[in-house]
């Protein structure tokens, strides 16, 4: 299938992976796919956005691994007495867009060899999720590069947290990378709310 794929990556763990991928998929009413959950099986990211979603084309495909500790999965799948094997993580089949959440940050182990970066494809557009702390401009950038090394682009970046303008300007200079948008500190997020940055990131997906 030649269907467009959105890897959806941070720069640390907890920056808003997971609510920025519910937005690209009710977006682009994109199909979602998460490879590795750990921990939180019965309330796993993939519940989680089928609760954010209200458009009913988007379908929401299994995990390839689904470990039980809420751990770095490599870390997890030893206990599960497991081994994540890179090549039994196969991107599913569909004419739809497919957006991919990856776990934690780009070289989250996989195992002793592998890390979450490994699972990129080079058919895939990367978007990677920036929240503003101190020293979250030296790993934004260093993902980027990162990135670059491995022959990759992002394709965009989105900035999750209260604005930074500062911040903000020297990631997009230095870094290169056009700005999807960014996602305020909302009280909460549900459905309305997903909607509405849906809406406003619209233009900016659609041209990644």
């Amino acid at each position: 299938m030649n269907s467009q794929k959105i890897f959806v990556t941070g720069i640390s763990t907890e920056v808003g992976k997971t609510i920025a991928s519910a937005i690209i998929v009710e977006s682009l009413k994109a199909d979602y796919w998460k490879p590795i959950q750990s921990g939180d099986l019965d309330n796993s990211d993939t519940h989680k956005i089928e609760k954010l979603i209200s458009n009913d084309q988007s379908v929401f495909h299994p995990n390839s691994y689904a470990l039980q500790t809420p751990m770095s999965p490599h870390a997890a799948a030893e206990i599960d007495n497991v081994r994540i094997i890179l090549k039994d993580i196969k991107t599913p089949n569909t004419s739809n867009t497919l957006v991919i959440e990856g776990a934690g940050g780009l070289l989250v182990p996989l195992n002793d060899k592998q890390t979450i970066a490994d699972i990129i494809l080079p058919k895939y557009k990367i978007v990677l999720v920036s929240r503003h702390y101190l020293g979250s401009i030296n790993h934004t950038l260093l993902s980027i590069e990162y990135l670059k090394s491995k022959g990759h682009e992002v394709a965009g970046i989105i900035f999750s947290g209260d604005e930074h303008p500062t911040t903000e300007a020297i990631i997009k200079k230095m870094g290169k990378v056009p700005v999807i948008g960014r996602i305020d500190e909302e009280p909460y997020f549900d459905k309305n709310v997903i909607k509405e940055y849906a809406e406003r990131f619209k233009s900016n997906l659609k041209n990644l």
